[in-house]
């Protein structure tokens, strides 16, 4: 059996011993089918070219044994580096924190054009955007695309709403707008004075109706070529309509409906055929209290470990399994 060579794209610098990334790269380093793991982080200032996106540039590794695990004084990505060739590797992995440019998603895709990358770099481009959504209005909540205030004023007129940003991710810049109040985080403040802020600093919203059910919180399911490896139930906190654990919610286990299961079949029919292998959906149960999609993550997706700690199950080692299913389907096309 031919053994292949993994490269995996990181970010370091405001990684914890939770974040995903040390378990799936041993998971990966284990595996049959894995000769190597070497991980390229942007925290390594001798990498600054490459994520600048400049042309002719060295790329620096490190490159990971079985031990490799957190540690924020002696951190392992700022050890034993070295430089690594751009083509000698079979797949890559992009495993970096959102936002991520469509200028350098279109250079990591020029830069690997020879390479299988996880996920398609142009799909999470198209795929990453809140506007995504407007594809599946059979299985989402009311929504709108709002660049004005006028378009926010008139959907606000029909129920309660949410306005999401398109371009910040954890719960940042959501502002909730009920009648003439508008909440955002703990502050609260009038439509008025939103409009005004509005003016001064206009951004493209998707506004979604805001669901009553909320506090009955955000399931995230996790989905890896298809299939279907877990949730976890985040609950907002205290006070709280944000379910993100960012903004005090908490992770609780939980399972996939059969609604749910009907969402990420139908999701997962367009995005399998961009290249998004792993992702995650996320969920709230609507006023008829039935589970609807509310968003779609095809970015660095975490919380595997962790839904497989709850559940003790090997879910790590199966995504990698079917990452490598993919790999296998994909280099004989």
């Amino acid at each position: 059996m031919t053994k292949r060579k993994v490269l995996l794209l990181t970010d370091h610098t405001n990684h914890s011993s939770e974040n995903s990334l040390y378990d799936l790269s041993v998971k990966m380093l284990a595996h049959s089918k894995t000769k190597s793991v070497a991980i390229v982080s942007k925290g390594n200032s001798k990498n600054n070219d490459f994520f600048s996106c400049k042309i002719n540039v060295s790329l620096w590794a490190t490159t990971i044994t079985e031990s490799f695990a957190y540690n924020k004084t002696d951190h392992p990505l700022l050890k034993n580096i070295h430089q690594v060739n751009f083509n000698e590797y079979d797949l890559v992995w992009l495993r970096l924190p959102p936002p991520l440019s469509s200028d350098f998603l279109d250079y990591i895709d020029r830069v690997f054009s020879n390479t299988i990358v996880i996920n398609n770099p142009k799909s999470i481009h198209r795929t990453g955007s809140k506007n995504f959504l407007i594809n599946f209005p059979t299985i989402c909540p009311p929504m709108k695309i709002c660049t004005s205030i006028d378009e926010i004023d008139e959907f606000r007129q029909h129920f309660p709403i949410v306005l999401k940003p398109y371009n910040e991710y954890g719960g940042r810049g959501i502002v909730k707008i009920e009648n003439e109040v508008v909440s955002s985080g703990l502050n609260t403040f009038t439509y008025d004075e939103f409009a005004d802020q509005y003016h001064q600093n206009p951004i493209d919203y998707l506004g979604v109706k805001y669901l009553k059910n909320v506090h009955q919180g955000d399931k995230r399911i996790i989905v890896v070529n298809g299939q279907i490896l877990g949730a976890s139930l985040r609950l907002p906190a205290k006070n709280s309509w944000l379910c993100n654990v960012s903004m005090g919610g908490s992770s609780n286990m939980a399972e996939v409906e059969p609604e749910e299961t009907k969402i990420v079949s139908i999701v997962n029919n367009l995005l399998s055929k961009q290249g998004i292998v792993m992702y995650g959906i996320d969920t709230l149960v609507n006023d008829n209290g039935k589970r609807v999609l509310s968003e779609i993550n095809t970015t660095s997706i975490g919380g595997l470990p962790q839904i497989a700690a709850m559940r003790k199950e090997p879910l790590v080692e199966k995504a990698i399994d079917l990452i490598w299913d993919y790999y296998e389907e994909k280099s004989k096309q």
